[in-house]
Order: structure tokens, then C-alpha cells, then sequence
């Protein structure tokens, strides 16, 4: 039996289970460096080095096996971070391999239905963002914005940004996983910022001075709108979580 280590990348991943099948390895668990690895009494470690080619070989193969909604699962189901769900992903790929007609479709199993069950909940995640995202005009003309969601969705809204916003500057910043989005005018790319302590603090950016007032003019708009009467919060917490209205400008204190 293997323990194996892997950069925690998708290519990563790809390359791990090209070198699974290259080597026939039975494997115990999947580690992402730099992870505390539990050493097992009669388990062999290796350290996975991502190889470009392999990943792409991969890839390639699965192309043939899948439709490309099934395809987009695989990598939903990897940004979710679920721990050890590197190896549910290994063993429903290993089965898509088999020969077995449509094999994305054998709910039977549980790990292709698992593989289902939780690219649907990244799916939900994603859409979730595309909504619940709030920019603010900071002092030199970027639109950021601060998110904390439960997968590592950016990857899946980068282009619905970049298509809609490609007029401006902006940055959506994952503070949980410290990395983010960037966009300027021309392409998106990942970065890390190293905020000032003021932002650790208070996790506000450098606001341009007319933002407040734009802010304060959102928060009237949902104020009047809102028809205390037929206020159902049960109903609007099942639609918009509580752990996104700290991001939330109209749930902001006036």
C-alpha cells in the first residue's frame, strides 16, 4: 500500500493518477504538501512530481470516456477541498476506465454517486457567487471584493467576470484560501496580496471616498424596497445563507 504526496494542484492530481495506473499501485491515502502525512506501519510513502505530459495524457483519455458535463464534475468535485476526496476521485476515475458503457451514470457505485452529489454542491456554490459577489470602488479605480466561500470556486467564475466586468479593473479576493482573481482589461490572473494590518484587522480595502455614499444609497434602496410585512426570514436565509451576509453591502448596518 502507498501514502502519496502531490502539489495540490489539478495537474498534480492528474499526474497522480496517471502514475497510479503506470505503476499499479494500491494506494492509502492522498496528501496535499504541505499537509501533516500520518505514516502507516506497512505503507511505502512517494512524493508525486507533477509531469505536464502525464497530466495531459490523462485528460485526453477521460475526453473519450465522458461527456463534457461529466468531464466539468471531475473538477468541481477537486476544488471542493474535501478531506481525502483525492481518493474517491481516483477510484471513480479507475472505474470510468473499465470499458463500462456511459460509467459517469453507475449511481449504483459510491463513488461515482458521490462524485454527482458533490459537484452539485460546488455548482451551488458557484452560482451562489455570481450573486452574492459586491464590489467597491477603491481609491485607485479597482472594484474589489472580499469572498469566504465553502469550495474553491474562483477557478469556475473567472471568465463569467472577466466577460461581464471587461471595462474595469477588479480583484475578487478569497480571503479563507488567501489568493485571488485579478483582472486588468486585458486578461485574469491569480495573485496573493499582503494586506496591511489594518485589513487583517478590519478587512476593508482602501475605499475611494465617494464609496460610502454609493454604499449608504444601496442600503436605503433594500430598506424601502423590503415590505416588513411580508418579511419571511426563514424562507430568505434557505436563499441567501448567513455566512455570506458579512460580504452582503445591503446587510451592512446603516
Amino acid at each position: 500500500m502507498y501514502r502519496l504526496c502531490y502539489d495540490g494542484t489539478w495537474k498534480g492530481m492528474l499526474t497522480l493518477i496517471f502514475e497510479s495506473f503506470e505503476y499499479k499501485w494500491h494506494i492509502a491515502a492522498i496528501y496535499k504538501k504541505p499537509e501533516s502525512i500520518q505514516n502507516g506501519l506497512f505503507d511505502a510513502m512517494h512524493e508525486v512530481i507533477t509531469n505536464e505530459t502525464k497530466a495531459l495524457r490523462v485528460w485526453n483519455a477521460l475526453r473519450l470516456k465522458l461527456p463534457p458535463n461529466a468531464l466539468g464534475d471531475l473538477y468541481k468535485v477537486f476544488l471542493s477541498e474535501i478531506t481525502q476526496i483525492e481518493m474517491t476521485l481516483c477510484t471513480a476515475i479507475s472505474f470510468y476506465f473499465s470499458g463500462v458503457d456511459k460509467p459517469h451514470l453507475a449511481y449504483g457505485r459510491s463513488d461515482v454517486l458521490r462524485i454527482k452529489q458533490i459537484a452539485k454542491m460546488v455548482d451551488r456554490e458557484r452560482h451562489r457567487m455570481k450573486a452574492f459577489i459586491r464590489f467597491s470602488r477603491q481609491q485607485d479605480d479597482l472594484y474589489g471584493a472580499m469572498i469566504e466561500p465553502d469550495f474553491n470556486v474562483l477557478p469556475l467564475i473567472r471568465k463569467h467576470f472577466s466577460d461581464r466586468y471587461a471595462d474595469q479593473r477588479w480583484l475578487i479576493y478569497d480571503v479563507k484560501r488567501d489568493y485571488g482573481i485579478y483582472y486588468n482589461l486585458q486578461e485574469v490572473e491569480e495573485v496573493r496580496v499582503a494586506f496591511s494590518k489594518d485589513f487583517q484587522e478590519h478587512k476593508m480595502l482602501l475605499e475611494h471616498p465617494e464609496e460610502k455614499r454609493y454604499r449608504n444609497l444601496w442600503q436605503q434602496y433594500f430598506k424601502q424596497v423590503n415590505i416588513v410585512e411580508r418579511k419571511n426570514l426563514k424562507l430568505h436565509i434557505q436563499h441567501v445563507p448567513r455566512r455570506y451576509w458579512k460580504h452582503l453591502t445591503e446587510k451592512q448596518i446603516l
